[in-house]
């Protein structure tokens, strides 16, 4: 029984593949096209189909939210331009699907024909679909370094306002060197770093800081930065 070999994909903290390719925003070249920028790179299954059409019309009415974090928008499928074309033009000129009508997507789309960039990314996974990349999501940071990654099934949409959430999250803990709790949402108390040493928690607990809330030596909360 002969099977497919698994691509491994790129680890958080490891540079993201380069590539380059023929996107309906015409040619790009990754990463430099990209320099300074977050990005979030996101594939598809296959053009006209419900879920993907409802993913793109989300991530594209929200295209302003990522541009203030100083993010990019790119997309990924094996389907030709020509395809990316006439679905980005249907779904502009005849769908409405929860209040979003008229919505153009102008961040560019990838055609990935001979699935080279499907496969350095590991977005071809056997066990779901030899012809259909998964719905994987690379955010990668202005270094082009993978920071965090989300994959999906086939049958399942995902959550844009998760993905700006986490992005939102890893852009405070860059600047400000601190963690966020579990559902953590701008604005909510953000965790200060563990001590580093003994003396260090000691401190935490008998010489209190009156803007940091401790609820033991280990777990230390502050109010949020203001960006």
């Amino acid at each position: 029984m002969n099977e497919q070999p698994v691509t491994r994909l790129p680890l958080i903290g490891e540079k993201a593949p380069a590539f380059k390719a023929e996107t309906t925003q015409g040619p790009l070249n990754f990463p430099d096209d990209f320099k300074g920028k977050w990005v979030v790179f996101f594939s598809h299954p296959a053009d006209f189909t419900p879920v993907c059409t409802t993913e793109f019309m989300t991530f594209a009415s929200m295209q302003p939210e990522f541009d203030a974090l100083n993010c990019k928008l790119l997309g990924l499928s094996i389907d030709s331009t020509y395809s990316h074309i006439a679905w980005l033009r249907t779904i502009k000129e005849k769908i409405d699907y929860k209040g979003m009508k008229n919505v153009e997507v102008n961040f560019p789309v990838i055609s990935d024909l001979t699935m080279e960039v499907s496969k350095a990314f590991g977005m071809l996974q056997p066990g779901a679909s030899n012809t259909q990349a998964v719905r994987a999501v690379f955010i990668i940071d202005p270094e082009a370094k993978v920071r965090a990654i989300l994959y999906y099934p086939l049958s399942n949409g995902r959550n844009m306002q998760e993905v700006k959430r986490l992005l939102t999250a890893m852009q405070y803990s860059d600047q400000y060197k601190i963690a966020t709790p579990a559902n953590w949402q701008p604005g909510d108390d953000v965790i200060v770093p563990p001590p580093g040493s003994c003396g260090v928690a000691k401190d935490r607990m008998t010489k209190p800081d009156p803007d940091v809330k401790c609820l033991d030596w280990f777990m230390c909360l502050k109010k949020c930065p203001k960006k």
